[in-house]
C-alpha cells in the first residue's frame, strides 16, 4: 500500500504529465522538426482509417450489447471509446513496429540536440557539422534501433480490456495500468543513449514509476481523440525527449523521487 502511496503522490507532484501536452506545443511550434513527421503521415493515416473502418464494422456493435448489461443506457458511449482505445492501440503498434519507429527516434534525438544534449546523443548516432538545424546534423544510427514490439505491452493492453465493463472508474484504472505499462517505453531511447544497465534501468524505473505512470496515462488519454493517435506517437517522442533534457539539465537521472525535475518552460509557447 505504501508503494501505491508514494507512486501516486510522485505522479502528481512531479507533474510529468504535462510533458505529453508540451511535446504536442513544441513540435507544432518548429518547422524544422517536421520533416520527420510529413515524410510518414500520409501513410499512417491511410492506416489509421482503414484501422477505425475494420473495428467500428465488426467490433462496436457487439462491445455495445456487451456494455450494455453493465452500463445501461451508456454502453453505445462508452463502447465507442472503448473502440477508439482499441484501434489507437493497433495503430500505434504496427506504425510504430513497421512505419514511423526511425522517424521517432529523429525527433527524439533532435528535440534532444534542441535542449543542448548533443553530446548525449552523439553517444547513439553520427552528429553532422555545419548544419542549420538539429535535425539536419542528424547521421547515421552507430546503437541498433530499439525493440519495436512489447509482447508484455500487448498482452497486459488486452488483458486489462475487462476494466471497462465497470463505468467510469473502470476505464480510469485501466487508463492508469496502460500509463503504468507504457510510460517508460516513451524513454527507452534515453536509455540506450545512457547505456544504462538492464538492472540499472529497471532500478530507475521503478524509483519513478509514479513520473512514468503520469506521462504513459497522459498520452493514453490524449490517444483517444480519433485520427490524431499517429501525430501523437510523434508529439509523445518530443515530449519524452523534453522531459529526458530536463533530467540532463539535472545532473542526469535522480536517485529519488524529489530529485524529479518539473516540466521546465522550454519556450515553445
Amino acid at each position: 500500500m505504501s508503494s501505491i502511496t508514494t507512486a501516486s503522490k510522485q505522479m502528481v507532484v512531479s507533474r510529468t504529465y504535462l510533458y505529453p501536452v508540451k511535446g504536442i506545443y513544441y513540435l507544432f511550434g518548429r518547422k524544422q522538426l517536421w520533416p520527420p513527421v510529413t515524410k510518414r503521415i500520409v501513410p499512417c493515416m491511410l492506416l489509421t482509417v482503414a484501422v477505425l473502418a475494420v473495428m467500428f464494422t465488426f467490433t462496436y456493435l457487439p462491445q455495445v450489447a456487451v456494455l450494455a448489461i453493465f452500463n445501461g443506457p451508456l454502453a453505445f458511449v462508452n463502447a465507442a471509446g472503448l473502440v477508439l482505445s482499441e484501434s489507437s492501440f493497433i495503430v500505434t503498434q504496427l506504425a510504430r513496429a513497421f512505419i514511423i519507429e526511425d522517424s521517432i527516434l529523429e525527433l527524439f534525438d533532435a528535440t534532444l540536440i534542441e535542449q543542448g544534449c548533443a553530446p548525449l546523443v552523439a553517444h547513439g548516432r553520427e552528429l553532422k557539422s555545419g548544419k542549420k538545424n538539429a535535425y539536419q546534423r542528424l547521421g547515421k544510427l552507430v546503437m541498433s534501433p530499439m525493440q519495436r514490439l512489447s509482447p508484455q505491452s500487448i498482452a497486459m493492453y488486452f488483458l486489462s480490456l475487462p476494466l471497462n465493463l465497470i463505468p467510469v472508474v473502470g476505464t480510469a484504472i485501466f487508463l492508469l495500468i496502460q500509463g503504468r505499462n507504457s510510460g517508460p517505453g516513451f524513454h527507452a531511447r534515453y536509455f540506450q543513449l545512457k547505456e544504462m544497465t538492464p538492472n540499472a534501468r529497471k532500478s530507475f524505473i521503478e524509483e519513478h514509476r509514479g513520473a512514468y505512470t503520469g506521462f504513459g496515462a497522459a498520452a493514453s488519454i490524449l490517444n483517444l481523440i480519433p485520427f490524431a493517435s499517429i501525430p501523437l506517437a510523434f508529439s509523445h517522442s518530443v515530449g519524452a525527449a523534453l522531459w529526458a533534457a530536463d533530467l540532463e539539465k539535472s545532473k542526469g537521472p535522480p536517485s529519488s523521487a524529489d530529485a524529479i525535475p518539473t516540466p521546465q518552460d522550454h519556450n515553445e509557447l
